[in-house]
């Protein structure tokens, strides 16, 4: 599971960073090289005609995501081809879409502004379904993970767990939920609040941790076992704790009300489970663990 030092990108839309998949084209595996778990799957017409007017003229589908977040989203060692399990997962719908899948970066929390100002059709990064996000978007929901606590290597400040951040100086990536979590753990601290320091992507919270400038930080538990076990970074992470906080499901994010396209991504994906091919795509990543059995709609208030 290769961990990607990635540098900082803006909140505009990064053009260079663009991840053509076409439906008939293979993916990236996770070294970076050709690698196709979803060779088999056919084009559904009918799904193709379900998809939105606007969608099916424009000839592609526009993703956009954060690819800070090996091993789900990252870029590879050219620095421009997004890799992981999320696009690998997007090539794969596009190829049962029967159409193009693009992807761009941008900043995690500027994610939903571009879906819902009509800049990008989905959000693929790793992003939690709440009932928060909710209010503003619909999730296919099709991964499940929790947070965890990333110490340095020898865990220096003895952290044991969420109470034991209270004093210290925490480092997370801005929007997300962990944000959310330190925020409701406070009021365990009493006079030693968490010093909070959100960062625009996840590459510079952690950047903070490897200078000493954090004692703790918070992600997702996929990342936070790449960081901790891939070779090239062992030797200066730990997990605090095996324990996940919160668990929660990842959802494909889509403009609140866009029903079709909803409904058609929902199918597809459904396609992907029922294949074999989520479950191939999951296993390469090393994250079969956060398989979902079905796929589900806004599981955070019930669908």
């Amino acid at each position: 599971m290769k961990l990607h030092s990635l540098p900082r990108r803006g909140a505009a839309i990064a053009l260079s960073a663009t991840l053509l998949l076409a439906a008939g084209c293979a993916s990236s595996s996770k070294h970076g090289t050709p690698d196709d778990p979803g060779a088999s799957l056919r084009v559904s017409h009918q799904l193709n005609a379900d998809l939105p007017d606007d969608i099916r003229s424009r000839g592609e589908l526009r993703v956009v995501t954060d690819a800070s977040y090996a091993p789900a989203s990252s870029f590879a060692a050219d620095g421009r081809t997004n890799i992981g399990f999320e696009p690998d997962l997007g090539a794969a719908l596009g190829r049962v879409l029967g159409i193009r899948v693009v992807f761009r970066n941008a900043d995690f929390a500027t994610l939903p502004a571009l879906v819902n100002s009509g800049r990008a059709d989905l959000i693929i990064s790793a992003m939690t379904d709440t009932a928060e996000r909710e209010k503003d978007l619909d999730f296919v929901n099709y991964f499940a993970a929790g947070t965890s606590v990333v110490v340095s290597r020898g865990n220096p400040h003895g952290i044991s767990d969420l109470e034991s951040l209270c004093g210290q100086r925490v480092a997370v990536q801005a929007g997300t939920v962990q944000q959310d979590l330190l925020k409701r753990e406070q009021s365990r601290c009493g006079a030693k609040l968490i010093k909070v320091t959100a960062t625009d992507t996840n590459d510079d919270a952690l950047m903070l941790l490897r200078t000493g400038r954090a004692a703790a930080m918070l992600m997702d538990y996929p990342p936070a076992e790449a960081l901790t076990t891939d070779p090239s970074t062992r030797a200066h992470y730990q997990l605090a704790t095996t324990t996940q906080y919160e668990p929660g499901l990842y959802g494909i994010g889509i403009a609140k009300g866009n029903t079709a396209l909803r409904e058609t991504v929902s199918a597809a994906l459904s396609v992907l489970i029922s294949s074999g091919t989520y479950a191939a795509v999951l296993r390469e990543w090393n994250v079969s663990e956060g398989a979902v059995a079905e796929v589900s709609t806004n599981a955070a208030t019930g669908g």
